[in-house]
């Protein structure tokens, strides 16, 4: 029976699994590597320990009992967006990479939104120009180190590295090169005269695949170095998002995903490219080929639990779920703002904080507790509202990630949303997804539809207690404007505190 094999390159570490044709796991590995932060709004990492960690969690697989080397048939990568690996004419990494969290280009965010003009930018590149994208990272370097910039002749992203070391191959791929701000989403090409205006040489985008198109073999030092059979072949992959909603299950319109892990997402593919006129929420290729997704962002979603868990009420998470529990929806008139690193959907800014509404004498910690699931579900709302507000209709929302498992949470969810919420049967991220496309690129599967029938399954379902969602419907209405209430405050609150 034929293995592929899922590595999904993150920040933390690099996760790699093999699974068969029926998507049962019969290996994984994880190996970490370190992340650089020489200055505040900084952060970076080697490109060398992402191929060390590679190479380890690779042969960890090739190495185990219960996996025939001679059948594995392909490897796909997941990767962390954004980050600019910047190579020589030799392909050799000129600097370290500039990650997805690093800030530090804000003043070059403004001159692309100067130059190009926000409108033009989200009808062609389907994003606002945000610190976190790949262009302001190359214009940063120009601008700030000219003497690399001048060495620049390939720009890849994390993940298209690792490709590259496996196969010799330089190339980009479609979900990742998305979040670039250099690509014509809708038109699933470059944006040469765009990367022109804005003062970057187009000669430095490579060749892009879509997510289930072969890269190449991989070389034979690299087969000798991880164990792999010589004949495997590395498929496209794609950017974590996409292949975090390919493990999902998310390849069809109407099927949603919400996830509730560190930051918060609600994510819809769609069957053409969508985009929001204020850019409040992202679009993007996805790893089906030829399709696209939306993405809302809230910061802060298990942070805000975990922040409520450490710093305010010190009790475990089954005593806070407990707790909760007890308290009515609505929070008898207590509502928490999720905004303690700012956030990105719907309202891009960085300087909104965290705040407790309406806090009184007959107000307890389990009132506390309660809200900081309630404000994370609105924010969550926030985003599937403005899918809704594209024409997207949900059919099914799925739910995933470690605030998924408590059951209060899923309802809370399934309330304020007004629609059942599935969890799924396993949970192995985008590593899983990465696999999927590795067993369609290698021709296991027809296509990505085909693959998500034959291994993703759903778990539990909680259904909308009716009365909540009454409530709910209610009460999240003032969440909107108690934020717009506070904008121009946040700014002095700023500007005197910092």
């Amino acid at each position: 029976m034929s293995i592929v094999i899922g590595i999904d390159l993150g920040t933390s570490g690099v996760k790699a699994l093999a699974i068969n044709e029926d998507g049962k796991i019969l290996a994984s590995a994880m190996e970490t590597y370190p992340l650089f932060q020489p200055k505040a709004g900084y952060s970076e990492q080697d490109p060398a320990d992402w191929w060390k960690g590679v190479v380890k969690v690779i042969r960890q697989i090739t190495n185990n009992s219960g996996i025939d080397k001679k059948e594995i048939k392909a490897v796909s990568l997941s990767g962390q967006m954004h980050g600019s690996v910047f190579l020589d004419a030799k392909n050799e990494v000129i600097r370290f990479p500039l990650l997805w969290n690093d800030t530090r280009n804000h003043e070059q965010c403004r001159k692309i939104t100067q130059i190009v003009g926000e409108e033009r930018l989200l009808s062609m590149v389907g994003n606002p120009a945000l610190e976190g994208f790949t262009a302001p990272k190359v214009l940063w370097l120009k601008d700030n180190e000219p003497a690399n910039y001048s060495k620049l002749k390939t720009l890849l992203l994390p993940k298209d590295y690792i490709n590259y070391k496996l196969t010799g191959r330089v190339c980009s791929e479609m979900s990742d090169a998305a979040g670039s701000l250099l690509l014509d989403v809708k038109n699933r090409k470059w944006a040469v005269k765009l990367a022109e205006e804005i003062g970057l040489n187009p000669e430095i985008l490579p060749p892009v695949l879509e997510s289930t198109d072969v890269v190449g073999e991989i070389l034979p030092e690299v087969a000798q170095e991880t164990g792999l059979p010589k004949s495997v072949r590395v498929i496209g992959g794609g950017a974590d998002n996409a292949c975090s909603a390919v493990g999902n299950g998310i390849v069809k319109e109407s099927v949603i995903l919400a996830s509730l892990g560190t930051s918060g997402v609600v994510l819809a593919h769609t069957d053409q490219m969508h985009h929001d006129p204020q850019g409040r929420i992202h679009s993007f290729n996805h790893s089906v080929p030829n399709r696209w997704y939306l993405m809302g962002v809230t910061l802060s979603a298990g942070f805000s639990m975990s922040w409520l868990k450490n710093n305010i009420v010190e009790k475990d998470y089954d005593e806070i779920n407990r707790q909760a529990a007890e308290v009515k929806p609505g929070s008898e008139g207590v509502m928490f703002l999720p905004y303690l690193a700012g956030e990105r959907t719907p309202h891009r800014d960085p300087l909104a904080r965290g705040v407790f509404f309406g806090l009184s004498g007959i107000h307890s910690q389990k009132h506390i507790m309660r809200s900081v699931f309630e404000g994370v579900a609105f924010a969550l709302r926030d985003s599937l509202e403005l899918i809704k507000n594209l024409n997207i209709k949900p059919g099914q929302i799925r739910i995933t990630g470690g605030g998924a498992k408590s059951a209060l949470w899923r309802q809370i969810m399934a309330d304020v949303f007004g629609y059942p919420v599935h969890t799924m049967q396993s949970e192995e991220g985008p590593a899983f997804g990465a696999a999927l496309i590795a067993a369609t690129g290698a021709g296991i599967y027809k296509t990505l539809q085909d693959a998500v029938d034959q291994t993703v399954g759903l778990g539990d379902v909680t259904e909308p207690i009716k009365e909540n969602v009454s409530r709910y419907n209610e009460i999240y209405p003032l969440f909107g404007p108690l934020y717009k209430a506070l904008k121009e405050e946040y700014k002095k609150f700023y500007s005197v505190m910092g």
